[in-house]
């Protein structure tokens, strides 16, 4: 079933856009049109945001409760949709199927029901000596979302907003869509007032554009690239708003002295080629005592070559393709590169991968060694199924080298117990570390350090991102 779409979600009604320019969806298994969305311009921008405006001032009004609720009414008709959302989803970016279902449609299911939970909790009001310390929603929120986990980072966006008492302008990734609109189909359906939820589908350089400089936006909420992530705060700081930034990586797997190799070497593969290692917060870097490297390597290398590459609709499949013929391109050129830079291909490469879809957008899930710190492979984000394995001497040589990258998003930490393990974790210049494999907290802070970002996402600290504090100073009596 394609995702084919003529209108914008506006002002609580589906609204013609402004132009007659649309967007070819294209599915990177196959290259087989999957689909077509409107592309917005600037009017439609206009509109979207008129009416988010208009919104603001009965939505910002209601109670946490009140917000509760809707979210949880929105909860529930999208998992109503949940298998329709993960073939969607499938369907648009190449995720099998079976991950899909249970992580990119089940975790932001989750993370709404979270965001429900935790407004009731939050405290909105406190007193400071005689002062009445408020806290207020921002205003109209633009955000702007990424294709690799699409639905949560709508839901993460969204869903943190709306539940802080912000009205929401979307715009989704024009290469995976589909989500949105099903989401704006149950908000409609749910009867969410009108304009507190605005759907406008377009390009980076020209909705995503319009909407970080337009002057009727408080905040931006981007997840994307770095160099995107600048342009976003280039415009956004001519009227000054509020921009919070989710942006690349480069993290670290670091696997100790002492730490159990079979586990933890296997662990680090499978946190590096997670959504075909299109993942942010991937484990890209593995590193590894020296005395332990040619170990690391072949462990590495058997958990490699024990992932099912394929089509990303079979249950079976653990990778399926790139999100698109363009990003495909840039993995293999970034194999390439650093192989001519020094690096050795252990698994996979640059070749095409047999019995597939010559039209799909597949890479082979790569392993690569005697990789150098100042190899660009072990430098920049790929964001493709690439793992670079680099020694270490000791402990604080570990923590440098993870350490020595412009990005600060995620990580990992083996060691003989967790204590170790925390020791290393504590020293490094990155948003959240794994101990010893401890899974992922959607009620956890989610963010970087560096040029990873700015802002938090979930939890908590994911909707106060999107509040203001206010002082009301009393007479003291």
């Amino acid at each position: 079933m394609e995702t084919v779409r003529d209108a914008f979600y506006i002002d609580g009604r589906w609204a013609q856009p402004i132009g007659d320019a649309f967007i070819d969806l294209i599915s990177p298994a196959d290259g087989a049109r999957a689909g077509r969305v409107p592309a917005g311009c600037d009017a439609d921008v206009d509109k979207a945001v008129a009416a988010a405006s208009r919104a603001f001032e009965a939505w910002s009004q209601t109670s946490p409760a009140e917000r509760s609720g809707w979210l949880s009414r929105i909860q529930a008709g999208l998992k109503q949709r949940s298998e329709m959302l993960a073939n969607t989803i499938t369907r648009e970016m190449g995720a099998p199927i079976a991950f899909s279902r249970r992580v990119q449609v089940a975790s932001p299911l989750a993370l709404l029901s979270s965001f429900a939970r935790l407004v009731e909790d939050l405290e909105f009001e406190s007193r400071v000596g005689h002062s009445r310390v408020l806290r207020e929603p921002v205003g109209v929120v633009a955000a702007i979302t990424p294709w690799n986990f699409p639905l949560r980072q709508v839901i993460a966006k969204v869903g943190a907003a709306l539940a802080a008492g912000c009205t929401v302008v979307l715009k989704p990734s024009e290469l995976t869509p589909g989500d949105a609109f099903l989401l704006a189909d149950v908000i409609d359906e749910v009867g969410l007032p009108a304009g507190v939820f605005n759907l406008v589908t377009g390009t980076g350089p020209e909705v995503g554009e319009a909407l970080a400089r337009h002057p009727g936006v408080d905040m931006v909420s981007f997840t994307g690239s770095t160099r995107a992530g600048r342009r976003v705060s280039e415009l956004a700081a001519a009227t000054v708003k509020r921009v919070s930034l989710e942006l690349g990586g480069k993290s670290a797997g670091i696997v100790l002295d002492g730490a159990d190799f079979d586990r933890a070497v296997p662990a680090v593969v499978q946190a590096c080629m997670l959504n075909g290692g299109q993942t942010c917060s991937a484990l890209t870097r593995l590193l590894v005592p020296s005395r332990h490297y040619a170990l690391a390597a072949e462990l590495a290398a058997a958990a490699v070559r024990g992932l099912r590459l394929g089509d990303p609709m079979d249950a079976q499949t653990d990778l399926g393709p790139m999100v698109s013929q363009v990003q495909k391109s840039r993995v293999l050129d970034y194999i390439r590169r650093g192989r001519e830079a020094g690096a050795t291909v252990l698994v996979g490469g640059d070749g095409a991968p047999a019995g597939l879809n010559s039209a799909g957008a597949f890479v082979l899930p790569t392993l690569m060694g005697d990789v150098a710190q100042d190899n660009l492979v072990a430098r920049e984000e790929i964001f493709g199924p690439v793992l670079v394995l680099m020694p270490f001497q000791d402990e604080a040589d570990a923590i440098r080298i993870a350490n020595d990258s412009p990005y600060g998003l995620s990580g990992g930490v083996w060691a003989a117990d967790d204590p170790a393990a925390e020791r290393v974790a504590r020293r490094l210049r990155t948003g959240q570390v794994a101990i010893n494999g401890g899974l992922f907290n959607i009620e956890a802070p989610f963010g970087g350090y560096k040029q990873s970002g700015n802002g938090r996402e979930q939890g908590l600290a994911g909707i106060e991102e999107f509040l203001e504090y206010k002082a009301l100073q009393f007479r003291k009596s």
